[in-house]
């Protein structure tokens, strides 16, 4: 029996922590959170005291039963959660739900799971710290209750099964309304002069005007004054310059970095960087300090010193911006700055790499430059008043650059490079010049990770929200990823070369919105119903104000339930209002009228999503309705590009005596010939598809889908999927993955594929219960199935099947076995009823409303 039990809320966490602790210490999860408002109820006492009715989750009270027989034979119980609010409120949950004695439980915190770190925590324990809690508390109490309250709103007004959020709702707005930005913004041309230099020894650099011609014709003129002109270099600075490093990571600055350079969602930064605490490997990921411990400072210094010199060292101290960011001790870094690397997942040594460096290169020397600003002078028989400009910079020491550069969003940044030995008074040679058009770029939409810093700079949400935002709004399909890889559009340039000027007309792709967020219909018109009547609650600066209430609490300033009270006040009534007597919002645009029926055509969200409609419901016929591709939107969508969607399907004849037709569908357009369907290339327009090019596509499909071996007297076929390309035999579709050529694949390459996935279902496959029908496997994040028949539960990843038995297993299949509902039989004397207690109900609402 340990004396001691630990308590982390995570496995991996108890797994690393364990190894540092003797016999006398038992480390156990929580498996995060052990308790939580209701999933079916508000929970919350708005009548009262704003008190949270917490419950113990059904696939928490096997470990809660757990937790409870460690803690009655330990002498001594460590909750050790992590050291933020989150983790303040699993303690104090912990301490509740086990009725845990106040004598003899202690609570630790660490910012990093090392054997020194975990010594220290147990050699200081403290409290629950009560006002974290209420901090986290009131967060989580403010958004149930704006959840609570709008979304309900929202599938009355809008449509079934949307929902709001403080943080979500207001990130959803930011990205609507760059969008109309984009949309709104009018691009505007001017031309753009850039020339190359050469020395007399043949040295060569590149310069250009510092201000932009309006109209062609003002750059025609330029290009024609340098017919027959000398160069020279008129003007020539050269001054020291130095570059310091960036601060070590915070939360938001690693998903920033992280997504530049190693393209990684916030979700993808987040969950590797968990890893990598829990293997205690980096101290903690969730954070809004920039500051480094004395001894992380020390580390850095002996390792920086060891590795590149004393020169290369200089211990800095840095000071962050964001309030309430005390809560945190330290920048995110590794545990020990000897590890210049780790062996783990290669996502994970990546990400390891990023913030190794970025923490090491804080602590280094400043790089030392030396910039170069040059004036070329135009010698001209016509008056030239402009010059030619020419910055660069040379490295005369790379301190800290040695290891590291922070990235950056802006895509026109350009780097300076290095100009030749010149003295004043030179004579250049010109290699050529150029005028080119350019136009005005709009607003840049929004990527996760400059959708993080936007938020962050406006004070919306702390770190450990933006993830779960991101993620929520996107699965919530309020926005998207972009797919659209932009338009052609031309431009004009103009060339002085060999003292004769010629014009030329290239391309350029503009528009692409690839890897951007995008608003969906849906988004946009959520966002404008919810701007229309809770303009309040979408505030950018209600919603950082509400952030700072929460810092508030946190440092014991405010009450919790004072806040709740004076936001509950405003609130509820507003929502009431809103409820009784906004109109229903659908997004609708008019876009003209049909010429043939002479009726309104408009789009509008319908119940299966966005769609066309030509007449209305007071029309004589009944309206028609055309469904959108999923590449158009409401607000965007031409008269022209609805009235086409009415043309399809379009039947092209038959092929082998089946049918053909081209259509749009809900993952885009395809061609169908009898029961089979083939999707269309990207970028190809249904409309455009005759009968040849359709029997083409079919073809291929077929070539496509004939077997390419045959294994155990089956057919092996391949193919492309949603998941990349497999092959499939037997039923099972088996994933290809990048080490084969999925071109050609060998024999070996075949019977390797399937034989591989053989075993892997074998292996998955933990009890087996043929006579039943019933088997236990292991599925996804490390849960596991119990199926039968086309019944499948899932379980928490918190049980344990090793030891399950069939009678187990049935138990749980009968228990969440789905509910027959009963055959309702409508007779006059039901109806008869139903109608008598509808009126009861309303007179006995009556007179409670009187009673008011």
């Amino acid at each position: 029996m340990s004396k001691n039990l630990v308590i982390v809320e995570s496995p991996a966490k108890a797994k690393t922590i364990e190894k540092f602790l003797g016999k006398d210490y038992k480390v156990a999860s929580s498996f995060g959170h052990i308790a939580d408002l209701p999933s079916k109820e508000l929970g919350v006492d708005v009548e009262g005291d704003f008190m949270p009715k917490y419950q113990v989750s059904k696939d928490k009270k096997d470990v809660v039963k757990k937790l409870k027989e460690l803690a009655k034979k330990a002498d001594v119980v460590w909750l050790a959660s992590d050291e933020d609010r989150e983790g303040e409120a699993i303690a104090w949950h912990l301490a509740e739900t086990l009725k845990l004695d106040k004598e003899k439980t202690k609570r630790i915190v660490f910012h990093e799971i090392t054997k020194s770190a975990i010594q220290k925590a147990i050699a200081n324990p403290r409290s629950i710290d009560y006002n974290l809690v209420d901090a986290q508390q009131a967060r989580r109490v403010l958004d149930r209750i704006v959840g609570y309250e709008l979304s309900p709103v929202l599938w009355r007004k809008v449509k079934g099964g949307l929902s709001a959020g403080r943080v979500q709702s207001v990130s959803v707005r930011l990205i609507v309304e760059r969008e109309r930005e984009i949309q709104e913004f009018n691009s505007t041309a001017s031309y753009r002069v850039d020339a190359e230099f050469t020395t007399y020894d043949g040295r060569s650099f590149k310069a250009k005007l510092p201000k932009n011609f309006d109209s062609e014709e003002e750059a025609l003129q330029f290009l024609k004054n340098n017919i027959g002109a000398t160069y020279n270099v008129s003007d020539l600075q050269k001054k020291p310059a130095k570059k310091s490093p960036a601060a070590p990571f915070t939360t938001s600055t690693l998903q920033q970095e992280a997504a530049r350079k190693l393209g990684y969602s916030v979700s993808r930064t987040m969950s590797n960087a968990q890893r990598l605490y829990e293997a205690g490997l980096i101290t903690y990921m969730r954070t809004d300090s920039v500051n480094l411990s004395d001894e992380a400072k020390k580390g850095a210094e002996n390792e920086i010193v060891s590795a590149y010199g004393a020169e290369y060292s200089k211990p800095r101290n840095y000071k962050g911006k964001t309030k309430g960011a005390q809560e945190a001790h330290e920048a995110i870094r590794p545990t020990d700055f000897s590890n210049h690397t780790v062996s783990v997942e290669r996502d994970q040594v990546r990400l390891y790499d990023l913030i190794w460096k970025r923490a090491i290169a804080s602590q280094m020397s400043d790089a030392k430059l030396e910039r170069t600003n040059l004036k070329v002078e135009i010698n001209s028989s016509k008056p030239v008043s402009e010059q030619f400009t020419a910055n660069g910079e040379i490295i005369t020491f790379e301190g800290f650059l040695k290891v590291y550069l922070e990235g950056t969003d802006d895509e026109d940044t350009e780097q300076e490079g290095i100009l030749p030995d010149l003295k004043i008074g030179e004579e250049l040679q010109n290699k050529y010049i150029t005028a080119t058009q350019r136009f005005a770029r709009p607003p840049a939409r929004f990527t996760e990770a400059s959708l993080v810093k936007q938020l962050e700079e406006l004070g919306i949400g702390r770190p450990s929200t933006y993830a779960p935002t991101i993620s929520t709004i996107q699965n919530r399909n309020y926005i998207e990823k972009g797919t659209n890889e932009g338009d052609e559009r031309a431009y004009k340039q103009l060339v002085f070369e060999g003292q004769e000027i010629k014009d030329k007309t290239l391309s350029e792709k503009v528009g692409s919105n690839k890897g951007k967020l995008v608003p969906t219909d849906i988004g946009i018109i959520v966002t404008d119903f919810l701007v229309n009547h809770f303009g309040s609650i979408l505030d950018y600066n209600f919603t950082a104000k509400v952030e700072d209430r929460f810092d508030d609490i946190a440092e014991g300033k405010e009450d919790w339930r004072v806040m709740m009270k004076d936001f509950y006040k405003g609130f509820h009534p507003q929502v009431e209002d809103v409820q009784e007597n906004a109109e229903r919002e659908s997004g609708e645009r008019i876009l003209g009228v049909d010429p043939k029926s002479g009726r309104q055509v408009s789009v509008r969200l319908g119940k299966f999503g966005p769609m066309v409609q030509v007449g209305t419901v007071d029309d004589e016929d009944k309206p028609k309705f055309a469904s959108l591709s999923p590449d158009q939107q409401l607000n965007s969508i031409t008269f022209e590009e609805a009235m086409d969607l009415f043309k399809l399907p379009k039947a092209l004849g038959h092929y082998n005596e089946e049918e053909v037709e081209v259509n749009n569908g809900r993952f885009g357009p395809y061609v169908r010939y009898g029961d089979k369907f083939v999707s269309l290339p990207k970028g190809v327009d249904p409309l455009s598809v005759e009968y040849d090019e359709a029997v083409i596509y079919i073809k291929e499909k077929e070539k496509a889908d004939a077997p390419i071996y045959m294994y155990k007297d089956l057919e092996v076929t391949k193919g492309k999927g949603r998941f990349g390309p497999f092959i499939k035999w037997n039923g099972m579709f088996i994933n290809v993955n990048k080490k084969y050529d999925w071109d050609n694949l060998s024999e070996e390459d075949i019977i390797t594929l399937i034989e591989e996935k053989i075993q892997k279902e074998i292996d998955k496959v933990i009890h087996n219960w043929e006579d039943e029908g019933i088997r236990v496997e292991k599925a996804r994040w490390g849960r596991h199935n119990i199926i039968k028949g086309k019944q499948k539960v899932e379980l928490a990843k918190t049980v344990d099947v090793t030891e399950m038995t069939l009678e187990d297993a049935k138990e749980i299949l009968e228990k969440n076995a789905p509910k027959k509902k009963a055959t309702k039989k409508k007779t006059a004397t039901k109806s008869a009823t139903k109608k008598t207690a509808t009126k009861k109900t309303a007179v006995k609402k009556k007179t409670t409303t009187k009673k008011k």
